[in-house]
């Protein structure tokens, strides 16, 4: 992704969660197998709740979230969501309508459906859409919100501190910068010139992969979206209101795995002093190491982790 100066000028955080972009996340999430140790228990219970009128949605949201935006509109309510996507059926485009149904595993029938501009499809669609958030999204909106707004919080700290380079390589373990280029490695290879529109950032507690660019809400020709990974998926976000801001940030197992590491622990310490199990001790130093809150290196079989000087200021300055 190539920033030119202005770009770097125009970059943004999303002001709150939107119901169908994170549906859409959740729906993608639940098909995925990544993150097992976050992501597993939550994924059963998806499947097993998930009704079956919501079922065609799979046709269209793709795992690898690479998913016709239509569905996935800029609104802040449901209500005003499903009207975004009804109103999209005109202006959908052949060349998507090949891509999609290329991807979908089910019958293709009911994508060309939608493409025609058949009612009872379209009737379909708002109806998987509808009763999928009722089962995915509208429970747990109090802690998708906070999940938002606390990684919102962290990455305007990290700017304030660091700068916006540290703030967009923190988005992803993978992510570096060349210059003025962000790059991410991984599958699929593309590269995007911002060309002077800027960004709008959006967190998500539901996706899981490598950052997602696509286009923003003002179109072609205004800012692109940059949705990644927010520091604290939904299952670790505890139901009730969290005991302090470091708790809202990390949720609290990972909060107590970063106080832990003010003593340099290996997985398996850690795992054993706090209770937890080995995949999932991996899966929380793995964040936390993304996020540049701490250190980890190889000693034999081992890994030693230990708290960075970012962290230290985190741990005093949320506790």
């Amino acid at each position: 992704m190539h920033f030119t100066a202005e770009d770097l000028l125009n970059i943004t955080f999303a002001s709150e969660p939107l119901p169908l972009v994170e549906l859409g996340m959740a729906i993608v999430a639940w098909q995925r197998s990544d993150r097992p140790a976050v992501f597993g228990r939550w994924r059963g219970r998806v499947g097993r709740e998930l009704p079956g009128r919501a079922r065609p949605l799979l046709d269209l949201l793709r795992p690898d979230g690479d998913n016709p935006q239509f569905v996935e509109p800029y609104a802040r309510t449901l209500e005003e969501g499903l009207a975004v996507v009804r109103d999209a059926g005109p202006l959908l485009t052949p060349d998507e309508l090949h891509r999609v149904a290329a991807r979908a595993p089910g019958s293709p029938s009911w994508v060309h459906a939608l493409w025609a501009q058949d009612r009872e499809a379209w009737d379909q669609l708002g109806g998987a859409l509808r009763s999928a958030h009722e089962a995915v999204v509208a429970p747990h909106w109090s802690r998708i919100r906070q999940s938002f707004q606390a990684d919102v919080a962290w990455r305007t700290r990290l700017l304030a501190a660091h700068g916006i380079k540290a703030c967009l390589a923190g988005t992803h373990p993978l992510a570096a910068w060349s210059g003025t280029v962000l790059e991410v490695d991984g599958p699929p290879h593309y590269e995007v010139h911002l060309g002077g529109r800027g960004l709008l950032l959006m967190p998500s507690p539901f996706w899981t992969g490598r950052p997602l660019l696509a286009e923003g809400p003002d179109g072609p020709d205004g800012r692109c979206v940059l949705l990644y990974p927010a520091l604290t998926p939904l299952p670790l976000v505890g139901p009730g209101p969290a005991q302090g801001a470091l708790d809202a940030l990390l949720g609290r197992t990972r909060a107590a795995v970063l106080q832990s590491l003010i003593e340099q622990r290996t997985t398996s310490e850690l795992a054993r002093d706090l209770d937890i199990s080995l995949p999932s001790a991996s899966e929380h130093t793995r964040t936390l190491r993304a996020a540049g809150l701490i250190t980890s290196e190889r000693d034999g079989k081992a890994v030693l982790h230990s708290v960075t000087g970012l962290g230290v200021d985190l741990l005093h300055s949320g506790g």
